[in-house]
């Protein structure tokens, strides 16, 4: 199935997608090419805030894009495989028998999932600026992320 269709299926039903891509088999180039998508769009969809920004300083747009691009593409998937294994932790604490592979599976298909509501999300902080509704943007996409994980992590464990 076409990624983008089950991005739109794991918004309704998240299990089915997490079981679908568990029975491809242990794939760690497709995981990270989840990460890896996830963090491209969390950047590409700062781009319209960056924008606001270096029209309203008078800074150069290239500048925050550089540094957009070092914390998400570079340094935020680092830090993504050190929150999957703590997750793991975290879960093993609860009593989950599932490895680090599925952990890491959950953790980067829920922020790859996720990725319409962050798109919105840099859309409203780009034309609304910060507030009250990039607040509530933010707040949807969280739960979102949050629902995908938590479904994905209980359909690994069966």
């Amino acid at each position: 199935m076409a990624i983008t269709l089950d991005i739109i299926e794991s918004h309704i039903r998240p299990r089915r997608v997490m079981a679908r891509l568990l029975g491809i088999g242990k794939r760690e180039d497709r995981v990270f090419a989840m990460l890896l998508g996830g963090c491209i769009i969390l950047f590409i969809s700062q781009w319209p805030y960056r924008s606001r920004q270096s029209h309203l300083s008078g800074q150069t747009l290239t500048d925050y894009i550089q540094h957009d691009a070092l914390a998400l593409i570079f340094i935020l998937p680092l830090l993504a495989y050190g929150f999957a294994g703590l997750l793991r932790l975290i879960s093993r604490f609860f009593g989950a028998k599932a490895d680090y592979y599925t952990a890491r599976l959950a953790f980067f298909w829920a922020l790859l999932a996720a990725s319409p509501a962050v798109i919105l999300s840099g859309l409203v902080k780009g034309f609304m600026g910060l507030g009250v509704t990039n607040s509530l943007v933010g707040a949807v996409w969280f739960f979102i992320f949050l629902w995908i994980l938590i479904n994905s992590l209980i359909e690994a464990e069966q």
